[in-house]
């Protein structure tokens, strides 16, 4: 049996799945985000900052390569999604996409001979794409959750309710908790990324050091964001496709997804387990328990957000303007087509692996670095 013999809500359901997916390993290569906020934290010399920052900037590629891939998976699949988001909070955005060209940037003129702005300038940059960037991107996707002020008129046109475009979501403190969280995750990802990936013990003792730091922080918002998850009304679509309010709603999405459920659970004891390892036990080899836990973890809260007949992106001024993986959804045709590409995902991923292990399979060294014909950011 093909995709073409699928019913439209198999492909819709197998679409949100490979967003959901592809949301899980963008924020789990956002540990280059987090260890651009560690630069100065973890060096103490001009030569171990650029130890830090070769070590992240030969892997920052696949962050914006995975964010394309969640973007054009999103427009192709889910279209009204992208027209309603991008095109009504595209002050948000805009923001968050300002946060990333200037990483980009950085990395590409930091060293350079002669340029305008200075070394120190570009090393803001890449502090603010760490932070800034990550945080609004965790406000931006809690609104899954908490909902945001558009509606849709008889054509789907999408009318935006708020003159600031997106940025009302920081007026919502719930949001954020996600923000923050994902913030000192990346931080911790980060660090664990450095211990694996630099053979230089001052650098992977201050890693630990950072990890000690901002893991309790990072639990006070992870805890805190799950707690305002599983206890908020959530946003139902009854069997006529109307949108109604029911209470605890993503804490019965789990419950009636108990492998959701499981995927949840798995991921986070992954993530706490990889830390506790490395940080009472020493090991270096950490990111990739937690880097899978993360990748499980965001899959499996994006998936609550959108099976069991739940709205992901919930409208504040009119509900039944709220969407859901089926009024949203390409067509059966799209989604087929799309279906048979998706087949060579696991080509493109086993060649990013293999390109990873070839660039990791030797650690930085300050040697290296230090080199006369090495290639620095």
């Amino acid at each position: 049996m093909g995709f073409g013999d699928l019913e439209l809500l198999t492909l819709q359901q197998y679409w949100w799945f490979i967003v959901s997916l592809l949301g899980g390993l963008f924020v789990f290569i956002m540990f280059v985000q987090g260890g651009q906020t560690l630069i100065d934290t973890l060096s103490e010399n001009e030569t171990e900052k650029t130890m830090l920052i070769n070590s992240i900037g030969r892997k920052w590629e696949l962050g914006f390569t995975t964010l394309v891939l969640f973007g054009g998976a999103l427009f192709a699949a889910f279209p009204l999604f992208y027209s309603t988001s991008f095109g009504g909070a595209y002050w948000v955005w805009l923001a968050i996409l300002f946060c990333f060209i200037i990483q980009a940037v950085s990395y590409e003129y930091r060293t350079k001979p002669n340029n305008f702005l200075g070394q120190k300038v570009y090393e803001s940059f890449l502090k603010i794409n760490g932070s800034l960037g990550v945080f609004l991107l965790g406000v931006a996707i809690s609104t899954f959750f908490s909902g945001a002020e558009f509606h849709l008129n008889d054509n789907n046109f999408v009318l935006w309710d708020n003159p600031l475009r997106g940025l009302e979501a920081l007026a919502n403190p719930y949001n954020y908790l996600l923000g923050f969280a994902l913030v000192f995750l990346t931080k911790i990802s980060g660090a664990l990324y450095f211990l694996n990936n630099i053979d230089h013990q001052p650098i992977r003792e201050r890693a630990v050091s950072s990890i000690k730091f901002n893991m309790p922080i990072f639990l006070v918002f992870f805890v805190g964001f799950t707690a305002w998850l599983l206890l908020k009304d959530g946003y139902s679509v009854d069997p006529n496709g109307v949108v109604v309010l029911e209470q605890y709603k993503y804490l019965n999405n789990f419950l009636e997804m108990p492998i959701v459920l499981g995927m949840f659970i798995v991921g986070v004891a992954m993530v706490v387990i990889a830390v506790f390892v490395a940080v009472v036990y020493g090991f270096t080899c950490c990111i990739r328990t937690a880097g899978v836990g993360i990748v499980v973890t965001v899959t499996a809260v994006l998936l609550n957000v959108g099976y069991n007949n739940t709205a992901y992106y919930p409208s504040l001024t009119d509900l039944q303007s709220s969407l859901t993986i089926v009024n949203s959804s390409g067509s059966h045709y799209t989604l087929m087509a799309m279906s048979y590409a998706s087949l060579m995902v696991p080509f493109v991923l086993a060649y990013i692996a293999y390109a990873w292990y070839s660039m990791d399979r030797v650690k930085i060294t300050k040697e290296e670095i230090e080199a006369p014909d090495a290639h620095n950011y």
